[in-house]
């Protein structure tokens, strides 16, 4: 999988190393070509903690925590900031936590010189903070040297990662633009892991649908129009903007979120265009060489059992997504079927792809 492994690698913390994304965050970055995990960070309760020792009995994953960490003492998010900021280039934030609390450390790092890439809702909205997609956004980076300017952060900066309810429908909005999406009804059907979940830990969702997610519909509806934004004196532009309706649902699945997308366009289209669409689609990130970069980042099945949650939500490391029975609908013009891995592409993953992305364009310095 990795490419490109540097003589020197960019030291980087966790904040909320002690979740289920923190987790999933060690395990993507052990190895890696390009960044070291030098400090876990969590609230007082477990700070001073050998790693191991503050996720007895929490560890979600199968495989053991890497030696190199498990020996860490977790450090204190708040009082041991200006210690953490002295030693890494980055931070993951992973953080479980209120809205307003989560702002404040996350621009508290910013304001200390230090990159925040953000699994947490709570900057998704804030006017200066690009919200990014690396596939279909990465032009939204510019955002950063207005916040910057904004803020008068030299070095530091807050980017964040949209919630992993969309990331399977957004990008085919993207690369069927030029069809112009109007309407388009999405329903999501999500995996326990996305509750920070496992079936041992949430035995109601066994031979069970929940179909309520709280705040989820909001921000499936909202998201995706930051995501498709253009930027326009240094701000946010949202004119047209596809309408969407999502219903979103937990069902009994460990990791993957599916969903069943129906779609109305302004110009008609026929299947294979849309199908070439996808084929097709110039991945931006291709020249770059990320290491966590899936290639292609879309793949189409044919099949019209695909694609299936268990068979395809590690496609290419579980960072592709997958698209499946696109074909005529009775109300709107078009449904089809796609997929994404919501722990990967849709938090951890994600967040380490932007991270390289990041530092390849220069905003790590």
């Amino acid at each position: 999988m990795w490419k490109q492994v540097m003589k020197n690698k960019i030291p980087v913390g966790i904040l909320g190393a002690t979740g289920m994304v923190g987790q999933r965050l060690i395990l993507l970055l052990q190895d890696h070509p390009w960044f070291e995990v030098v400090c876990v960070v969590a609230s007082e309760k477990s700070a001073g903690k050998a790693y191991t020792e503050a996720v007895e009995g929490r560890w979600t994953r199968e495989v053991p925590i890497p030696k190199n960490i498990a020996t860490l003492s977790v450090q204190s998010i708040e009082r041991d900031m200006a210690v953490i900021a002295d030693k890494v280039r980055l931070v993951f934030s992973a953080i479980e936590a209120e809205k307003e609390f989560v702002k404040h450390i996350e621009e508290a790092y910013a304001s200390a010189g230090v990159p925040v890439i953000s699994n947490n809702s709570a900057h998704r909205w804030t006017e200066d903070i690009p919200m990014i997609m690396p596939e279909i956004n990465m032009h939204h980076l510019e955002m950063i040297d207005v916040q910057r300017k904004k803020r008068g952060w030299k070095n530091g900066c807050i980017i964040t990662k949209p919630n992993c309810s969309i990331q399977c429908y957004v990008p085919l909005l993207h690369v069927w633009k030029k069809y112009n999406p109007q309407n388009v009804i999405v329903s999501t059907y999500q995996a326990i892991s996305g509750a920070g979940k496992t079936f041992a830990t949430y035995p109601e969702i066994i031979d069970n649908v929940i179909p309520y997610i709280a705040g989820e519909e909001d921000k499936s509806e909202k998201e995706p129009s930051k995501i498709l934004a253009e930027i326009k004196n240094s701000a946010f532009n949202f004119s047209d903007m596809p309408h969407l309706s999502v219903n979103c649902l937990r069902v009994p699945v460990s990791d993957g979120h599916l969903a069943t997308i129906h779609i109305q366009f302004k110009k008609e289209v026929e299947k294979q265009e849309l199908i070439d669409a996808i084929l097709n689609f110039q991945n931006p990130l291709d020249t770059l060489q990320l290491p966590s970069a899936p290639s292609p980042f879309l793949t189409y099945f044919e099949e019209d059992d695909r694609p299936q949650t268990q068979l395809d939500r590690d496609l290419h490391h579980g960072m592709g997504i997958s698209v499946g029975r696109i074909r005529k609908d009775s109300v709107l013009d078009w449904k089809c079927v796609a997929l994404s891995h919501n722990t990967l592409r849709g938090a951890a993953g994600g967040s380490v792809l932007t991270a390289e992305l990041l530092l390849k364009t220069g905003y790590i310095r």
